[in-house]
């Protein structure tokens, strides 16, 4: 950060302001204290029968992968808003938004993931200006190598083993970074 957006002043501190225990940005002119809060991203997996809709990303990161429509929510909009109009924007689909499926953290890059079970009533959907492709998956047919973000992959697992097990429990974890390999044990096991 570099200026208030409060004020426009450039003379910022990062502290631990009063009554508080961790360090932010603090205006040295007008003392807004200016928080820094994890993304929201918000999306839907959405099905047609026994078939995952899912759209080949046209944008980095990850261009040319495979995900669920997804992205961020916007200031205003409800989860389960924000997730319909990601799967619109990205997916060309109109879906019924159900039940919060899957709430992944990934602190490590200030994000939370929020993924919502949707019926697909209709199979009508198109590629968006984020998607090269969006087509219909069965289990067999999921790209597992080619899948875009890790969240994306756990979610998917998850689905098609809750699947089997006829019951959807909203599912919530965490996602670490991952961490090298050493040298030493690359090739073990």
């Amino acid at each position: 950060m570099r200026f208030c957006s409060s004020c426009g002043s450039s003379r910022l501190d990062f502290r631990i302001p009063d009554g508080d225990s961790l360090p932010r940005f603090v205006c040295g002119e007008c003392g807004e204290i200016h928080y820094q809060n994890p993304k929201v991203v918000v999306g839907c997996l959405p099905t047609c029968g026994d078939k995952v809709l899912m759209c080949l990303r046209a944008i980095e990161p990850r261009r040319g992968l495979w995900t669920l429509p997804a992205g961020f929510l916007e200031n205003g909009e409800s989860l389960s808003a924000g997730a319909a109009r990601e799967t619109l924007e990205e997916a060309g689909a109109t879906v019924e938004v159900g039940e919060l499926y899957t709430v992944i953290s990934l602190p490590q890059i200030h994000q939370v993931y929020m993924v919502f079970r949707a019926a697909l009533p209709c199979p009508e959907f198109a590629a968006g200006t984020e998607s090269l492709e969006v087509r219909l998956f069965d289990e067999q047919e999921i790209p597992w190598d080619r899948i875009a973000f890790r969240t994306i992959a756990r979610t998917l697992r998850n689905f098609f083993l809750d699947r089997k097990l006829g019951a959807f429990p909203t599912r919530v974890s965490v996602l670490e970074r991952r961490q090298p390999v050493p040298p030493d044990l690359r090739g073990a096991g």
